[in-house]
């Protein structure tokens, strides 16, 4: 089985701004083409839920390894597009990180 870890967030997006939000985190945003410079970055995926403004990102990495040396680079871009990001939003919480269950 291919070991896979993602981190999961949770948006409260501005009213009449989602269409931003979407542009920013979505398969085409800053988030993404930052993620895919870095080894072991698999995917996201951005889910709109039934309730006005509110989304999930589900950020698939290789590893936690991979996922952790993402966030020690320090890559100025991130600060800037996390910037980007909170002007859009009423709220960002972290759900948690997740691993694959091996069902064996």
């Amino acid at each position: 089985m291919i070991a896979m870890f993602a981190t999961v967030w949770e948006y409260e997006v501005r009213p009449g701004v989602e269409s931003a939000f979407e542009a920013l985190y979505g398969s085409q945003g800053a988030w993404v083409a930052l993620f895919r410079e870095q080894p072991g970055y698999l995917g996201t995926e951005l889910m709109r839920g039934h309730r006005p403004g509110h989304y999930l990102t589900i950020d698939r990495w290789r590893s936690e390894q991979d996922y952790t040396a993402f966030q020690q680079r320090h890559d100025p871009r991130y600060a800037g597009i996390d910037a980007l990001g909170d002007e859009l939003t009423l709220s960002e919480r972290h759900i948690g990180t997740f691993t694959v269950a091996d069902d064996s």
